[in-house]
Order: C-alpha cells, then sequence, then structure tokens
C-alpha cells in the first residue's frame, strides 16, 4: 500500500515538472515576443490588415539630337479585381468581358480565383477605363499605369527598340539604357478587415512613383527618315532584299542614321512584316519566334558580310604605312593574276593594262592589289587590322553586336592573302569597316560609334554627359591625307563617279561582294562615302542586298549615298565650295533679275539674252510685258526659269 503511495507521488511530481517547465517555456516565448519582437510582429499585423497596389512609373522620354521625342508614354490602365470585394461576380464577369474584349471563361477564372488581387488586363485605353470606372462593380481596380509610345512608328525600329508589358527595355537602345529609363514604381496602401475587405473612408497612405531619366541620342529624326525613305526608293527599284545604311560622324562616332530597312513598327512588334492574318496563324511558336528574332535584327551591327573592294582602302593605307607602294609605283593588269596555283580575275574582264598605283584604286583593280597585299604580307596586314579595331567589336552601345570572322595569321598563304587584299575570304560587320574607314579618314582616331549623348534626370535637371573610348595613331596623318586624296579621286574621275555632287568633295569606294556560296549569282552592292574630302563630316555606307538585274556598286549604290548627301550636307550646315570649273561646266552662279515691266517683247528678248535664265515662258496675247516672275531684283540661280505676263 506505501508502495502504491509513493508510486502514485513520483508520477504526479513528473507530470507536474513537466507542467511547470511547458509553462516556463511557454511564459518565456511568450515574454520574447511581447517584448524583443514586438516591432517585428506589429509590422506583420499590420502587414495582414494592408493591401500594397503598385502606381508605375513613367519611363524616361528619348530624344533625337534635335530634342524632338522619338520614344514617350502614353496614359493606359490595368483593370484587375479583389476576390473577397466582388459582390455580383457575374455582373463583373459579364462587363469586363464585353467592355475589355475578353472571354467570358477567362474573366471568370480570374474573378474566382481566390487571392490578393488578380489583374484582368493591362495597357487598357484611357476611354475604355473610364467606362469600366464608372460601372462603380465593387472588387474591380482601375490603376494608373503607362505605355510607351512610339510617335514615329517604324523610324530606326531595330536601333531604338521596345518594350513589354512591365515596361522593361526589350531590344536596341530601350534595353541598352533600361537602368537610366526605368523609373521607380509607387504604392498605394489601403487598410483592410481580417476578411480581405477595404475599410471604408480609411485614410490611405501614397508613395509617389518617380519618373525614369531621359536619355538624348546622336540619331537625328530627319536625316534618318530621309535615309529610310533613300532605301526604301532602292530596295523597291532593284527588287533588293534589304537595304543597311549608317550615317555617322567620323571624327566623333556620333551616328546620326541607321536603317534596316524593311523596319518594323514600334508601336505592334509582334506583327510580322509580310505575313498577312491566315499565313500567321498557320505557324507554331517556334516558327514565329525565329521570324520575330529575325525581324527585330539590327543587321549593321549582328550580321557579317565579306565586305569586297570597299575593303581595299584598308589595304592600301596598310601599304602605305608600311612604305612598300609610291602613289607613282607602275603596276599592269591583264585581267588576271596567277597565284600558286589560282588564277584571281580583275572585275574587268580585258584587263586595265599598265596603271599606276593611283589608277589601281580609281579602276578598283584587283591584280595591283593583290601585289600591294604581298608585299605587305600577312603578318603587317593583321598587324595594321589590329590598329583598325577589325579584330574586335566596335562597342557601340546597342546589344547585339558580332565579331569579325578572320583566318589565324599562321594559316594564311599565298592564295588567303591575295583574296584578303582585295576583300574575300574573311567577313566583317558593316559598322566594324565604317570605323575603320573613319579612322583613315580622319587622322588615325579610332573612335567608338554610338547613339547615347547624355542622361538627364527629370527632377534634378542634372546632365551627364556619355563618354566614349578614342584611340590615335590607327593611321599616321601623312597616310590619312593621301587617302583621303585617292578616294576622292575614285569618285571624282574612278568607279565611284556616280556619287560626285558639284561643290561637295565627295571621297569614296565601290564594291560588288558575291555573297557566300559562290556561284549563286546573289551579290551584296555596297558603297562607303565621306564629305567634305579634305575635312569630313560625315560618313556613310549603304549595302543593298541580293539586288535584281544590275548588281555593281559603282552604278547602284554610289548614287544612293549621293542622293543622302546632296540632303544630309546641308542640313548639316556644309557649304558648297564649287570649283572653276564646276562653275563653268554646271552653271553654277546667281543673279539678280533685271525689270521687264513696260517693256515691249523684242525689248524683253533682247535684255534676257544678257542673263542666265533658263526656260523663258510668255502669257497672255499682248505686245507689253504687264508683270513678271520672279519679280525685279531677285537674287535667282543661274538658269532660272523666267515668267513674263503680256498685256
Amino acid at each position: 500500500m506505501a508502495t502504491n503511495r509513493t508510486y502514485n507521488r513520483r508520477n504526479i511530481f513528473t507530470v507536474f515538472s513537466i507542467v511547470l517547465l511547458i509553462s516556463l517555456v511557454l511564459v518565456g516565448r511568450l515574454t520574447y515576443i511581447m517584448v524583443y519582437r514586438a516591432d517585428y510582429y506589429g509590422v506583420r499585423a499590420q502587414q495582414l490588415h494592408e493591401r500594397e497596389r503598385p502606381i508605375k512609373a513613367e519611363r524616361g522620354i528619348i530624344y533625337d539630337r534635335n530634342g524632338i521625342e522619338i520614344a514617350s508614354n502614353k496614359p493606359v490602365c490595368t483593370i484587375s479585381v479583389i476576390h473577397s470585394q466582388i459582390k455580383e461576380p457575374e455582373t463583373v464577369i459579364k462587363l469586363l468581358s464585353e467592355t475589355l474584349g475578353i472571354s467570358e471563361d477567362k474573366v471568370r477564372k480570374r474573378v474566382e480565383k481566390v487571392s490578393s488581387i488578380e489583374r484582368i488586363k493591362a495597357n487598357v485605353d484611357k476611354e475604355t477605363a473610364d467606362i469600366i470606372r464608372n460601372y462603380d462593380l465593387d472588387g474591380v481596380m482601375v490603376d494608373e499605369d503607362y505605355k510607351r509610345y512610339y510617335p514615329y512608328g517604324s523610324l530606326a525600329s531595330k536601333v531604338i527598340g521596345f518594350t513589354g508589358s512591365d515596361n522593361q527595355g526589350i531590344i536596341g537602345l530601350e534595353v541598352e539604357y533600361d537602368k537610366y529609363l526605368q523609373g521607380i514604381d509607387g504604392t498605394i496602401l489601403t487598410l483592410t478587415t481580417a476578411q480581405g475587405l477595404e475599410i471604408e473612408n480609411a485614410a490611405e497612405d501614397r508613395v509617389e512613383p518617380m519618373e525614369g531619366n531621359s536619355l538624348t541620342l546622336s540619331l537625328d529624326v530627319n536625316i534618318q527618315q530621309y535615309c529610310e525613305q533613300a532605301a526604301k526608293k532602292v530596295m523597291e527599284e532593284k527588287q533588293a532584299k534589304s537595304v543597311k545604311m549608317i550615317l555617322m560622324n567620323p571624327q566623333n562616332g556620333e551616328i546620326y542614321a541607321m536603317v534596316n530597312y524593311p523596319e518594323f513598327d514600334l508601336n505592334s512588334p509582334y506583327t510580322l512584316l509580310n505575313q498577312d492574318e491566315s499565313q500567321a496563324t498557320t505557324l507554331t511558336d517556334k516558327e514565329k519566334n525565329n521570324l520575330l528574332n529575325e525581324m527585330w535584327r539590327n543587321a549593321c551591327i549582328s550580321d557579317t558580310y565579306e565586305p569586297g573592294s570597299t575593303f581595299k582602302t584598308v589595304t592600301a593605307a596598310a601599304a602605305l604605312e608600311e612604305g612598300v607602294v609610291k602613289l607613282t609605283d607602275n603596276f599592269y593588269c591583264p585581267g588576271y593574276k596567277i597565284v600558286e596555283d589560282r588564277k584571281i580575275r580583275c572585275h574587268k574582264v580585258g584587263g586595265h593594262g599598265a596603271e599606276t598605283f593611283i589608277d589601281g584604286i580609281k579602276n578598283s583593280c584587283n591584280p595591283v592589289f593583290i601585289e600591294i597585299g604581298a608585299r605587305v604580307g600577312a603578318t603587317n596586314m593583321y598587324k595594321h587590322f589590329k590598329k583598325l579595331g577589325l579584330f574586335s567589336r566596335t562597342s557601340i552601345d546597342v546589344p547585339g553586336e558580332a565579331n569579325s570572322i578572320m583566318h589565324k595569321v599562321d594559316d594564311i598563304g599565298a592564295v588567303e592573302l591575295a583574296t584578303i587584299s582585295f576583300g574575300q575570304s574573311f567577313q566583317i560587320t558593316p559598322l566594324q569597316l565604317l570605323r575603320a574607314a573613319s579612322a583613315i579618314v580622319n587622322g588615325g582616331n579610332l573612335i567608338t560609334p554610338h547613339f547615347g549623348v547624355s542622361i538627364t534626370n527629370p527632377d534634378t535637371g542634372n546632365v551627364q554627359k556619355l563618354k566614349y573610348d578614342v584611340s590615335d595613331g590607327a593611321v599616321s596623318k601623312t597616310t590619312s591625307d593621301t587617302m583621303k586624296s585617292l578616294l576622292e579621286a575614285v569618285v571624282s574621275d574612278g568607279s565611284g563617279k556616280r556619287a560626285y555632287l558639284p561643290g561637295f568633295r565627295i571621297g569614296g569606294k565601290t564594291a560588288t561582294s558575291e555573297k557566300l556560296p559562290r556561284g549563286t549569282g546573289k551579290y551584296i552592292s555596297s558603297f562607303i562615302g565621306f564629305a567634305p574630302a579634305d575635312n569630313p563630316q560625315v560618313i556613310a555606307i549603304v549595302l543593298i542586298d541580293e539586288p535584281v538585274g544590275i548588281y555593281y556598286g559603282g552604278t547602284i549604290a554610289a548614287p544612293v549615298i549621293s542622293g543622302v548627301f546632296d540632303n544630309v550636307l546641308p542640313y548639316l550646315g556644309v557649304e558648297e565650295n564649287y570649283s572653276e570649273q564646276e562653275i563653268e561646266e554646271y552653271g553654277i552662279g546667281s543673279f539678280t533679275v533685271p525689270d521687264f515691266l513696260g517693256k515691249s517683247k523684242d525689248e524683253a528678248n533682247q535684255l534676257i539674252k544678257v542673263h542666265d535664265f533658263g526656260e523663258i515662258y510668255y502669257i497672255g496675247e499682248g505686245d507689253t510685258v504687264a508683270e513678271q516672275f520672279p519679280l525685279s531684283g531677285e537674287t535667282v540661280d543661274k538658269n532660272s526659269d523666267l515668267i513674263l505676263y503680256l498685256d
């Protein structure tokens, strides 16, 4: 009996000890939570009774060099639902489906989903959002938002790029400068009950969004538009596959225009070019994505090609730098050159015959360049390629740039060296060639091509000027001056004469490159030109991909740059400077219009003979001049027309 009593006491003591221990632990835990973790759990409790909704920040504006907006924002709204606050779900489903043009099944899934908040549709135009707001539906939220808008549609589409539904950059400058353009979203905090219902008349906490920084570019809307028009014209005339064009300041690398025609609509970037709706619906997701990536591709920086004869500028510069050729050196072209066991032909089947080095450049003669390439040698040739940046990307501020594809120097034999000398058996991008040519004509400075000029903070007005690397010594000033003179001769009296512009000293080089694999009859016609030749302010390259019919660069590509320069040079403030020969040959000049009023027709004819009018138009049956156009005293160009009204 005593034993049982002792046993029971022991059990009671054990149970009491365990209960006491648990109680102490709970009290300790409670004390810890209430005293040491009070702030933390206070915040957690507040969060349970708060609902946070974002306020989208405006993305920074992108401006061209003249302050014209080329990427801005359009006010839109985001429509969302809060499950716990919806009182009439069927009404909500029906009205949102009809107003937003979304199937009822899709809306129903969002409405019936038990969550704090569900987005129904983003980027809803303000007019539609106002209609939904006026429905005054419980549980339906209409929040402010912004959608990227491009005022010029397809202008420079593959350069500017576009944003996704979250307003983040996808391609082009939009993604390159995303960290600057992105704003900081704000928030709206509303108090809710434990059941998730918003408390009426409760104060809202609002954190205002911060607008993104603006970006100013070197791109010029007017120049870009003209270049795109020129590209479209030649593409349609020659039924070409595409046209690429770049205009740049060779002194500092600022790019005025970059064309990849055809361009796509930045406000509808997922709409395929040249695809009707029936074709688009038959594509698999993979096929459509491949077509979209191809459509968005900036071929000026992402595609490589064999440059052909435009690359002879590099070979000539290397030969002058090495001192292995003089302007008076004599060569002979029978129409081909035998290199080891290969007969490499010149573009002129019958050959150019005897010619100097100057003639060889003007004639774009392959045998001449094969010989001077051999004089330079592979090792020295590659040394100058490196100086001219041909083994590295240009570091342009647009993503997706490709690099050159070159032989290893140890693998270059006599045949490879010969073909490299006139621009074959390797590949570079158009921009790499343009940068190298810029260094050759700007005195030897290897610049960094770029679009970004400055970043501006919209709140403080603080402007951050963007800086880019420049290295000197790519070629000597002597070589640069000689090359400018030689390339001017190519345009004034050589294969590039269709790029000639009276009053503007143009230098340049033509090319006609056969595409790989050879023998398909597909070519790239190109021309690279700069002006004024003595002090280049603009340099340009155009590539016409797979033209139909005549495909020679000097015939179809050179006139494109001539037309562009004819408009762009005066726009950039480059004034005409006519030589005496040009003044005489093209009738350049101006004169003051004399007074014809009151004179007879015979007297007027005598006065006309001593002035440089063009066409003369007499209107009326009388014999006395009653009116004239242009008016007397006006200054007009020579060969201007004259209209005389007779009474």
